[in-house]
């Protein structure tokens, strides 16, 4: 089994992804009261989510349920997917690419259909980790016990090996709560110290 390993969320984390109010713009377009589309949308999110829903329904639903046509369609989406993938942390990316070979290293990641295709067109993340683990694809969303399990498994490591780095309070005590060792995601440097620390520690004698 791997002995040591790092398995990072993708927003806010690998990814800055400040919201960019295009919900909105579309709500004042299409002159929707406030809410209107995540109202409608919801269960669609939800099943993008957990790959329930392929990419070709998702933009029949949008269409459907907002009285979009294609064009209108595309732009809805190519708005969704620009707040998605936001921009790359290029400081901690580069930090992480400096790891590889010393220890095991995975990606997990509240997503929605699609996101591998274009996250891997953008940022290349296949590249930067050993595994990336999708809810999408393993229908399990954070902070769900699966989800932590299934990247663990992935890399074939026990869950106190790895340290697990999050944005959102919930998922990181979650992951604790399997077993996992894992860090709130506030800044770089204090994620670089926590992941140095980790990897220095070395693997835990079981």
């Amino acid at each position: 089994m791997t002995a040591t390993c790092v398995i990072l969320d993708i927003g806010g984390v690998l990814e800055i992804a400040p919201k960019t109010g295009w919900v909105q713009r579309w709500e004042e377009r299409l002159e929707l009261p406030l809410g209107t589309v995540h109202e409608r949308m919801r269960d669609v999110w939800r099943a993008g989510s957990v790959g329930s829903i392929g990419e070709g329904q998702v933009h029949t639903q949008v269409a459907a349920r907002l009285g979009l046509d294609a064009p209108q369609v595309e732009a809805f989406m190519a708005d969704l997917w620009a707040e998605y993938l936001g921009t790359p942390n290029e400081e901690l990316i580069a930090y992480v690419q400096g790891l590889r070979g010393s220890c095991g290293l995975g990606i997990l990641s509240n997503s929605f259909v699609g996101a591998r295709e274009r996250e891997t067109a953008s940022y290349h993340f296949d590249e930067l980790v050993e595994q990336i683990v999708y809810s999408h694809e393993i229908g399990i969303e954070k902070p769900a016990p699966g989800a932590f399990e299934a990247a663990c498994a992935s890399l074939g490591a026990r869950p106190e090996s790895c340290l697990f780095i999050d944005d959102v309070a919930v998922n990181v005590e979650a992951a604790k709560a399997v077993g996992m060792q894992a860090h709130l995601f506030e800044d770089n440097a204090g994620t670089i110290r926590r992941i140095a620390a980790h990897l220095d520690a070395g693997p835990l004698v079981p």
